[in-house]
């Protein structure tokens, strides 16, 4: 825990966050996020049983609250009211339950997201007493903003939702991060490993993915992957690399000393 991820004073060993949708069915989603060893699993509530429908399969009887951070989103939510209130739905579904997902969506097509509606959410959510991570567009100006009015983490959108195209705009995540007094994670576009990697040696606090695991042709070993990868960026970002040197060759061994020099 000494390099742990701190949310709203919580600590988790894991810097992966996963979500829970386009899974086979319950069993796999369980087996991939024990491979993933994400602590904090995200659900949308307007797509996934927790308890509001009493007849269907609930996802917190093989993912037990005990054993996970349930951080419920608004995927789906079109308003910021649509949003509102499908977070003060789950506050009561997670008896009380403040750590949420807040994003709210511009268009079916893109899926990017309504700054202006997301802006409203949020400060209707901070004052209603919630603990606000964010999906938002990779603006610094914007996430600025949200830092402000009280959010917990800002979340930039690497590329679009599902897309698995990978860091599109790195120099703007770097602004993000530079400026950033909350945790900064990568939330959608990640396709496979090495986009998580990046992501954490750009200097990220944590990558947040689903498709990239659910689709992939085997989720569990994509899971393990994904799992190593944030691992293995995050200690790169740690170690320092080491400075790029255009056009320039220096030999990893010594020069001196050789025989016959």
């Amino acid at each position: 825990m000494n390099d742990s991820l701190q949310i709203a004073g919580r600590r988790f060993r894991s810097r992966l966050l996963v979500g829970t949708g386009k899974y086979r069915d319950f069993d796999q989603t369980r087996q991939a996020i024990e491979a993933s060893g994400a602590e904090i699993v995200t659900v949308a509530i307007r797509r996934t049983n927790i308890g509001q429908n009493a007849d269907e399969p609930n996802l917190l009887e093989i993912l037990p609250p005990q054993h996970y951070t349930i951080l419920p989103n608004t995927a789906g939510c079109y308003s910021a009211d649509e949003a509102v209130r499908t977070l003060r739905l789950a506050r009561e579904l997670l008896d009380g339950h403040a750590l949420v997902k807040l994003e709210v969506l511009g268009d079916a097509h893109t899926l990017f997201p309504d700054m202006p509606e997301t802006l409203k959410a949020a400060e209707i959510l901070v004052k209603d007493g919630f603990e606000v991570m964010v999906y938002c567009a990779d603006d610094p100006i914007q996430c600025r903003i949200l830092e402000d009015i009280g959010c917990v983490a800002v979340m930039p959108l690497a590329s679009l939702i599902g897309s698995g195209m990978g860091i599109l705009n790195p120099w703007n995540l770097g602004l993000i991060i530079e400026q950033a007094g909350v945790p900064v994670l990568v939330d959608a576009g990640v396709g496979t490993a090495s986009d998580a990697a990046i992501a954490m040696e750009l200097g990220c606090d944590g990558v947040l993915m689903n498709t990239a695991i659910a689709k992939a042709e085997d989720p569990l070993r994509m899971a393990r992957a994904m799992k190593l990868g944030v691992e293995a960026g995050r200690e790169a970002f740690l170690a320092g690399r080491m400075p790029k040197k255009t056009y320039s060759a220096s030999p990893s061994s010594p020069s001196a000393g050789l025989i016959g020099a």
